[in-house]
């Protein structure tokens, strides 16, 4: 089968590897549909710190797919059935797991990082996954490019109820790249009254517009804190969330925050550049709130599914470019060439044969 792979400081290619094989508690799927997200590109530059030297993978961690293979301890699932899969799997015996958290695991797994993922035609589903509740039956609302979305969305879940977004609140958000839309997305379902979104690309900020947003800021031709003082008569915002990842952002924040307002910082910073100083001070005497996210866990991932099929979230909006699994390498290609949304790689008409 076609896949893209990776190797520790050696590389990503698009080759031909073997389908995989099952034990008795796991599935093979094939492959519906799978997205490539930010997370791929950084390993393809930069490597993963949970690969060892030479370790090969298969990336991808956001997909759906249809049952091809069942193990006699699989659970219900049977061939034929279309399943959505959260991709963090934990240990299963540690504080995070048994809370419902085995995003936080220190010893999670994860598809396209430690375990073979989604870019690939086949993808074999491990019986630890099944048994966290991380693999759901897709809904026949819910369209195989929609169901690659999951994943980033239950991400997004998991960031709104972190800064407990309410109606009629102002929210500001700053990035209108993929997550940073699909934030636009579910504010405005929360009832939020004001929601500025900040950016520096007109046609990013104009989509931000035409999803909800009741003001958009070009950060490069406005003064942010300016803007926003403005917007809300000099109150500021009740929740922020920074969809990108930008020191100068998590800084900026803090100081746009009304009194009792809440800060979540969602997107990570490189290694070298994760120091960031604040306004202890804003925080102290405003008593705000700072915290951050990171993936989600099977509760966001099935609450994301069950808005999906609510159809009151359109997020295939944030597609820019669709290829066939086929055509693997030339949607890396485009991805890597940074001018792009979401890329999503769909399943061309094949089986196992």
């Amino acid at each position: 089968m076609i896949a893209a792979t990776y190797t520790q400081n050696r590389g990503y290619r698009v080759e031909d590897v073997p389908i995989p094989d099952i034990g008795n508690g796991e599935l093979l799927l094939r492959v519906a549909a799978t997205s490539i997200c930010g997370t791929d590109l950084r390993i393809i530059r930069s490597g993963h710190r949970k690969l060892k030297e030479g370790q090969k993978i298969v990336l991808g961690h956001e997909f759906v797919g249809v049952v091809v293979k069942c193990g006699r301890r699989a659970g219900d699932f049977q061939p034929g059935c279309r399943v959505g899969v959260a991709p963090n799997v934990g240990c299963g015996r540690c504080d995070m797991c048994l809370r419902g958290m085995p995003n936080m695991c220190p010893d999670y797994t994860a598809f396209g990082i430690t375990m073979d993922g989604s870019h690939a035609e086949f993808v074999r589903v491990p019986h630890a996954a099944i048994a966290q509740g991380s693999v759901a039956p897709l809904p026949d609302e819910v369209s195989a490019e929609q169901g690659s979305l999951i994943e980033p969305l239950s991400c997004v879940v998991h960031g709104n109820r972190s800064v407990r977004v309410q109606p009629g609140e102002t929210i500001v958000i700053f990035g209108a790249g993929p997550i940073g839309l699909m934030h636009v997305m579910l504010a405005r379902l929360c009832g939020v009254a004001q929601l500025l979104v900040v950016d520096v690309r007109a046609d990013r900020l104009e989509q931000a517009r035409e999803l909800g947003a009741t003001a958009v800021i070009d950060a490069s031709r406005q003064d942010v804190h300016d803007r926003v003082m403005h917007e809300t008569g000099r109150r500021g915002a009740e929740a922020i969330i920074t969809a990108c990842s930008a020191a100068s952002v998590q800084q900026q924040a803090v100081h746009l925050l009304a009194p009792f307002g809440r800060v979540c910082f969602f997107g990570g910073l490189p290694a070298g550049e994760s120091q960031v100083p604040l306004d202890t001070n804003a925080i102290h005497y405003r008593q705000l709130v700072v915290t951050g996210v990171t993936g989600g866990s099977p509760r966001d991932f099935h609450a994301a599914l069950r808005l999906l099929t609510s159809a009151r979230l359109p997020v295939e909006r944030v597609i820019s470019h669709r290829f066939p699994m086929g055509e693997l390498g030339k949607a890396f290609e485009t991805a890597l060439g940074g001018d792009t949304m979401k890329v999503v790689l769909v399943a061309e008409e094949r089986t196992l044969g």
